[in-house]
């Protein structure tokens, strides 16, 4: 009997109980991971400190929120793509594992060995490729892979997909359906198309992460595909620790914004989380009415079926030669982790503000007739 393949989707996860011992140790994973950002003797102590420093206003948020859908939307996601590449004739298991909190990558590759997997596709579901996220989600499978003695060579990781036209489709149809729902026309002059974009250390940029040029790149693409020429975007920077964050934040550009209605996307994400629902929906829509303006958020396209026969179209193009000519797979620049390939790899990127060979290209500017 054919061994079926495997697929491990990986997300970020979150806490799926609103109390400070499944929250403080959730946080801890995460300030612990990026523990380099700060030079501190100590990187666990200070993990420790940050999560006890956060937790009691994060649990707020989920409170308020009712808690985060995020880990059952993941879970939606892992079953429909099971379905799916069933339906076009690979007998697959699909495991979910999460970042920093349950199930982790190796309970999820338990799961895949115990089933018989012989070779999986490792699948953050990121859109966007970033250091702490897509990079060391594949990391996190490589040493895992390690551990539990498998061959290297038995799987593949699957970097950036945000260039894809397939995807860029999704989210901008979500833009159009949501658009003709509300009444709202991004196109007239006093309503613009406004991106958020989850921030990320400058750090991670000056040692090589395209993360930048990678939302410039994809917030264009999906304006085009929506219609509009005006169209802005600003990044959701956390401030836990005292270190340079990518720029405009969303209060900076909104501010400087003359139009008096914004279509907002969460471009970063795939999920509704508490960075939608709460830091979004409450703490910038407050922002922006209280500057006269609307607020208009068009919701995360999870649900589309779209995106789950576009995750199916890149797990087969990852088991079947990828990186070959006329796959849509090139090898990954972004991820050291061996075997791993992105939509993006094959192709010229503008350099970096942040690195040696920096131009004047701006993170974070906009096509906006109102502001450069």
């Amino acid at each position: 009997m054919k061994a079926p393949i495997g697929v491990l989707m990986i997300n970020f996860g979150e806490p799926a109980r609103m109390d400070r011992e499944t929250v403080i140790p959730f946080l801890e994973r995460i300030f612990l991971q990026n523990a380099g950002l700060e030079r501190h003797p100590d990187g666990a102590a200070r993990a420790r400190e940050l999560a006890e420093r956060r937790a009691p206003s994060l649990i707020e948020e989920y409170r308020a929120i009712g808690g985060s859908p995020l880990n059952d939307q993941a879970e939606e996601h892992a079953r429909a793509l099971e379905s799916a590449l069933l339906s076009h004739g690979r007998e697959a298991v699909v495991a979910q594992a999460f970042q920093f909190t349950r199930p982790f990558i190796t309970d999820a590759l338990a799961e895949l060995q115990g089933a018989g997997v012989e070779r999986f596709v490792a699948l953050p579901v990121y859109p966007l490729c970033g250091h702490s996220t897509t990079v060391a989600a594949l990391n996190a499978v490589r040493d895992a892979v390690a551990e539990a003695d498998w061959d290297a060579t038995s799987w593949v990781g699957l970097s950036g997909w945000h260039h894809h036209p397939d995807y860029v489709e999704v989210r901008a149809r979500g833009i159009r359906r949501f658009c003709l729902e509300e009444g709202l026309d991004p196109s007239e002059p006093d309503t613009i198309l406004y991106f958020s974009a989850h921030g990320t250390p400058i750090k991670y940029l000056e040692e090589g992460s395209r993360y930048d040029r990678y939302v410039e790149e994809h917030c264009a693409r999906i304006a085009r595909a929506v219609g509009v020429e005006r169209w802005a975007v600003g990044f959701q920077n956390h401030t836990n620790r005292r270190i340079a964050w990518t720029s405009p934040d969303n209060e900076d550009r909104i501010e400087g914004l003359v139009e008096r209605r914004l279509v907002v996307e969460a471009v970063s994400f795939m999920h509704e989380q508490s960075e939608t629902l709460y830091e979004l929906d409450r703490d910038v829509r407050e922002f922006v009415e209280g500057l006269g303006k609307e607020f208009h958020r068009v919701p995360v396209p999870h649900a589309d079926p779209a995106f789950i026969d576009f995750l199916r179209m890149l797990v087969e193009a990852a088991l079947d030669r990828p990186g070959a000519s006329g796959s849509i797979l090139a090898p990954c620049r972004c991820c050291p982790a061996r075997g791993t390939f992105c939509t993006n790899g094959a192709r010229d990127l503008p350099p970096s503000p942040y690195g040696p060979e920096a131009e004047p290209v701006g993170a974070g500017r906009s096509t906006s007739g109102a502001s450069a």
